[in-house]
């Protein structure tokens, strides 16, 4: 097969435009120009198909294994990409490619939420997990892997549902008093039902299998008043992937959460008692909407004793989730240490004693 890479050029000096977070517009790194999505809209319709011409004249191959290579616009460097990369770097300039023939049809996202921080602002969040930590391994604080840090866009499915739901649980009454010598209990047990119809607007699933589910539930939630309408120009500075979990194997999954989050909305409304029980719940659930969408996510994956240690950090909002290792090493040295000045201590008031 062969198609194109697509890139954003600056409309002064030609270079790559890369999106700033912080100022939510595109930046050029060689002649400092800034300039806004209007700006970049108006100067790529001036240069009509231009553009498509030269994604065209970029030609993308695959090997003997399925995986994608495509020469550099900027420098010809031959670069391999998998088949679910939709926007990667030649590691040699520094050029964004977006690889466009990923990101047509079912696979052209509906929504994105713009990265809102910086690799600077993922890595200050990173560096104040690990203070206060004198056992951390010196892998975390190695500023080589620390800069290894990347802004990826996961894609997502987003759900919406209606929900009727019910319950039936069991509820009781524990009251305890004391008279004269005798302590008494009395308990009375309640039969309760709840019911409700309920919507619930966008519920995200990660539709990569990259990714672990684990993490990107940990960095939720996202503010979906940041979703704008997709386009290539975000993706320029920024990795980004497709799905490759089918919307019908993903419902299920978002159906789950409504279900439970029904349950737990239908029992809160139960006041008043010692306990309760859910002993029965129904639900009747119906999509009525899902939308293809790519999220913001900052990544960081160190190795440690031949295990990867993921770090992850939600591109919108900055909540930082990940576990740093204990070096059992160092923290054993360290009670060694105290252990020996503990003894010499100990023994200098012990001789010091003597003398006196």
């Amino acid at each position: 097969m062969s198609s194109g890479t697509l890139d954003h050029v600056c409309p002064n000096c030609r270079a790559a435009l890369k999106f700033n977070p912080h100022g939510q517009n595109w930046k050029c790194e060689y002649c400092r120009s800034e300039f806004t999505k209007e700006d970049i809209d108006a100067f790529e319709a001036k240069r009509g198909n231009v553009i498509d011409e030269e994604a065209e004249s970029v030609k993308l191959e695959q090997d003997e294994n399925g995986m994608d290579i495509y020469s550099c616009p900027n420098c010809g460097a031959q670069i391999v990409a998998d088949e679910n990369t939709t926007a990667t770097f030649c590691v040699y300039c520094k050029s964004t490619a977006i690889l466009k023939n990923k990101l047509v049809g079912e696979f052209n996202p509906a929504y994105v939420i713009p990265f809102q921080n910086t690799k600077e602002d993922a890595i200050k969040a990173f560096k104040s997990i690990g203070k206060g930590r004198p056992f951390m391994p010196k892998e975390f604080s190695d500023q080589r892997n620390i800069n290894e840090v990347k802004g990826v866009y996961i894609p997502f499915w987003v759900y919406d549902f209606d929900v009727t739901g019910s319950l039936e649980a069991d509820a009781k009454r524990v009251k305890t008093w004391t008279s004269g010598d005798y302590h008494y209990t009395k308990t009375d047990t309640y039969l309760i039902f709840r019911d409700g119809n309920m919507t619930y607007y966008r519920i995200p699933v990660d539709g990569s299998t990259h990714f672990a589910d684990d993490i990107m539930n940990s960095i939720e939630p996202f503010d979906y008043k940041g979703l704008v309408k997709f386009s290539h120009s975000y993706l320029s500075g920024f990795l980004a992937e497709k799905y490759d979990v089918e919307s019908k194997d993903a419902e299920p999954i978002a159906a789950e959460r409504a279900k439970t989050s029904t349950t737990n909305t239908l029992k809160s409304s139960i006041g008043g008692y010692t306990s309760v029980s859910v002993m029965k719940e129904n639900h009747n659930i119906q999509m009525t909407k899902s939308e293809y969408v790519l999220l913001p996510v900052w990544m960081l994956n160190i190795k440690y004793k031949d295990k990867i240690y993921p770090f992850a950090m939600n591109g919108q909002t900055g909540k930082m989730i990940g576990d740093i290792p204990l070096d059992k090493k160092k923290a054993f040295l360290w009670w060694i240490i105290i252990l020996v000045i503990t003894f010499v201590v100990c023994t200098l008031v012990w001789w010091i004693g003597g003398i006196l």
